[in-house]
């Protein structure tokens, strides 16, 4: 048996599997068992009222889950689907309210992954798939990621390589005006211009939508988010104090902290290797991760959003 057979035979089982996506890996169950969609609750201790993000195959099936689909919807959907978008739409009455937190709408999207695509083309049906990682720790974007989150409590995890982009998914809100819930790699630029309208953007904290809370995407490791021009100061004062102190920097710094992750000043570059250098920093037995502040243009502001919601200010 193939993994993709065995992935298949699984998930009409009503079992969960690691599913690889171009944006980070995903907890994938049954959509159409709520039995199976609430083991995906239990497994990553994700709050009852929180949204998961229905994977398709192909935007034709669109009809079944969403309702009153607009011109809009069809448009995003025409110009980025296969691919990182969840479009939230007002739901069809059947849908189960696990999926949608209790709320009348339902967040979707057609992922590229080849692998995803086989799964979903043999399934024949669609999956929920949330980052596959306890509630609120980084996401995986490696298969082995998902291994040491969930260990024997997850059957499968299907292998798929590194992923392409590294960070989850943009999501537009289509009921109503459009507006950016959940920045991505899809920028808010490209969706004005297609749209040929604003699109609002208001960084709601702790909105309901998949994402969305005020504290994500965490290492368990505390992790500050510092200005370039004090990193090296703070990290001085921590380890005079005897802290092991870890850096994740756009530039290089000597001897400046026990671990140093040097990322990319490409934010797409950056934002495809951010949770596997956070991964690795967690891993390292450090007292403190200081975060260099990256910049605040606006192709950075998927990566500033993840990073928001992942650290604090320092004390």
């Amino acid at each position: 048996m193939t993994p993709i057979d065995e992935a298949v035979a699984l998930l009409r089982a009503g079992e969960l599997i690691g599913l690889p996506t171009e944006t980070v890996y995903g907890l994938a169950a049954d959509a159409e068992n709520p039995s199976a969609v609430r083991k995906i609750f239990s497994l990553k201790g994700r709050p009852a009222d929180h949204p998961v993000i229905i994977h398709l195959a192909d935007s034709a099936r669109l009809v079944d889950w969403a309702t009153d689909i607009s011109d809009q919807a069809w448009q995003l959907a025409a110009a980025f689907w296969p691919g990182p978008m969840t479009l939230v739409l007002p739901k069809q009455p059947w849908v189960d309210g696990a999926i949608t937190g209790g709320q009348q709408t339902v967040a979707i999207r057609v992922p590229r992954h080849p692998v995803a695509q086989q799964i979903l083309v043999r399934f024949g049906g669609a999956v929920v798939a949330p980052s596959a990682n306890r509630f609120g720790h980084v996401s995986p974007t490696q298969a082995q990621h998902v291994r040491d989150e969930f260990g024997a409590d997850l059957p499968l995890v299907v292998e798929g390589g590194d992923c392409e982009v590294g960070l989850e998914s943009t999501i537009i809100n289509l009921v109503g005006s459009p507006e950016l819930l959940r920045p991505g790699s899809i920028g808010l630029e490209q969706i004005e211009v297609l749209l040929a309208k604003p699109v609002s953007y208001s960084n709601r904290m702790g909105q309901r939508a998949p994402g969305l809370l005020d504290k994500h995407y965490s290492p368990v490791t505390p992790a500050w988010l510092v200005a370039s021009t004090e990193i090296e100061g703070k990290s001085l004062a921590m380890r005079d104090d005897g802290k092991r102190v870890g850096l994740l920097t756009l530039r290089s710094y000597v001897d400046a902290a026990e671990v140093v992750e040097l990322l990319s000043e490409d934010p797409g570059e950056y934002g495809r290797h951010l949770y596997s250098a956070l991964r690795r920093l967690d891993a390292a037995n450090l007292d403190l991760i200081l975060i260099e502040k990256p910049p605040e243009a606006p192709r950075w502001l998927a990566v500033n959003d993840r990073i928001n919601r992942a650290t604090q200010l320092p004390d």
